[in-house]
């Protein structure tokens, strides 16, 4: 007799046989076991994998390393560094050349010093340092010391390091044709002249000459890579903005020689920034050089008009000093100290002019009466054109009415006031010197302010179009 099943089970019987159920009426304690058993697995995995990695990798490493440690026996047992890798010695070796301009370090404009930082690749072909990379695993690449192998003698012709030696000592790159690849970095310090006749907008031109110390041409040729140096790594400076860098070959006969000498010249091409020294040197010169022709426009009588010109004349020899501290004595005068000179020299005019209308200006009644010549071209025509002709104009109006001279009748007829008469016409002869002599006064101090607003406003004209002048060198 079969008894009916019971709709529940054991905790064996679910593992030994366990019910098809629907995932979503699993619990939440079964899904988490089941994650935990997944996560086990994977972590057991890569631990396995791991292992196994470490157990091959120092296999094929010191696989390598065996065959490269053969390789450099193999090569460097009959090698020497002290003569030039070729089969023949009538053969000549080439060398490429390929400069890269990392940084402009210091300009030195008064010793004539150009400082940079650069890396110098050098290639060419050694005939005893080649190999078949398949007996070698495979291996068609080593690294080893330069100073293992056999290198060109390549030196900055035009340097002005006192040290002469500021590159590093890097390894080479040989590569199983016989290529060697020497890069290295390097800080060059070479002289450079400096043209200052345009400063600040000035353009300079530095040339760096790299050739061989000891080997001629027909020993070594050089080959420049590109036709400039490489710019792609440069670090802008901040005062220097390089133009371009192209390079050159040159063949040289030196005079002690008959050999040709090959060298490759870099030629940088430097434009100065010129905002900081339009904001420090020339706008205060601009700035202080303009308060020099409102010298003229102070009263004559304040007494400071000759102060004014002065302190503007120290005040731009300060800066002129500035400078000449910052230029090499070259015989160029700069565009700058051009204008500095041309500034102060206006500025003296001025001063100078200031003394001369102020000692105009204080004629007494005692001085000789305006010239017609000075009337006709002060007091008439730049009265005009300074619009100044109304100032003094009461002063210089009509010759007043002559005293008409008694009548001898009439003398006779008043016999008794001779002597009263005579009174009055000294009165009216004294009154009317006096008012010859103001009238004379007020002439000279007329014409003494027409020159003051004439000179005042050709020296604003001047020192315009001469800011003019020298801001258009920036363009």
């Amino acid at each position: 007799m079969h008894q009916r099943p019971e709709l529940y089970c054991t905790r064996s019987d679910l593992h030994h046989h366990p019910l098809p159920q629907p995932l979503p009426s699993l619990s939440s304690s079964s899904w988490t076991h089941s994650i935990y058993r997944i996560r086990t697995r994977m972590e057991l995995c890569c631990r396995t994998s791991a292992v196994l990695l470490l157990l091959l990798l120092p296999g094929c490493f010191s696989a390598h390393g065996r065959f490269a440690q053969k390789l450099l026996n193999n090569l460097f047992s009959n090698y020497t560094n002290a003569l030039r890798p070729v089969d023949d010695t009538d053969h000549v070796i080439n060398v490429t050349l390929q400069i890269t301009l990392s940084q402009i370090i210091d300009m030195d404009e008064r010793n004539q010093i150009l400082t940079t930082y650069l890396w110098v690749r050098q290639v060419w072909m050694d005939a005893f340092l080649s190999w078949r990379s398949d007996e070698y695993d495979g291996l068609d690449a080593i690294r080893i010391p330069s100073n293992y192998v056999w290198r060109p003698d390549i030196v900055l012709y035009n340097s002005a390091d006192d040290e002469f030696s500021s590159s590093m000592e890097t390894n080479v790159v040989l590569r199983n044709d016989g290529q060697v690849t020497w890069d290295q970095p390097a800080i060059t310090k070479s002289s450079c002249s400096v043209d200052v006749a345009f400063f600040p907008f000035d353009v300079q031109q530095c040339h760096l000459t790299f050739g061989s110390w000891t080997h001629n041409g027909n020993q070594m040729d050089l080959f420049n890579a590109l036709d400039s140096a490489d710019l792609a790594d440069f670090v802008p400076n901040v005062e220097w903005e390089v133009l371009r860098m192209p390079a050159k070959k040159n063949v040289i006969l030196y005079g002690c020689c008959s050999d040709p000498y090959p060298d490759i010249t870099f030629t940088l091409h430097l434009k100065r920034r010129a905002s900081f020294y339009i904001f420090n040197l020339l706008l205060p010169c601009m700035m202080i050089s303009f308060l020099a022709p409102l010298g003229f426009y102070l009263p004559a009588d304040s007494g400071e008009k000759v102060s004014l010109g002065v302190t503007v004349l120290l005040a731009l020899t300060v800066f002129q000093l500035l400078v000449a501290e910052s230029m090499p004595p070259s015989e160029s005068v700069p565009l700058i100290g051009k204008y500095y000179i041309a500034t102060m020299t206006m500025v003296t005019a001025s001063t100078a002019l200031t003394i001369f209308i102020m000692n105009i200006h204080h004629c007494g009644p005692e001085a000789r009466p305006v010239p017609k010549w000075a009337e006709l071209l002060v007091l008439n025509f730049l009265a005009r054109i300074c619009f100044v002709s109304e100032v003094g104009a009461s002063c210089l109006g009509g010759a007043p009415s002559r005293k008409q001279p008694l009548s001898r009748q009439e003398t006779r007829c008043v016999c008794q006031h001779q002597r009263l008469l005579q009174s009055v016409e000294s009165i009216a002869g004294s009154y009317q010197d006096q008012r010859t002599a103001q009238r004379r006064v007020a002439e000279w101090r007329k014409v003494a302010k027409v020159m003051d607003r004439f000179f005042m406003w050709l020296f604003f004209i001047m020192f315009f179009f001469m800011s003019v002048l020298i801001l258009g060198k920036a363009v």
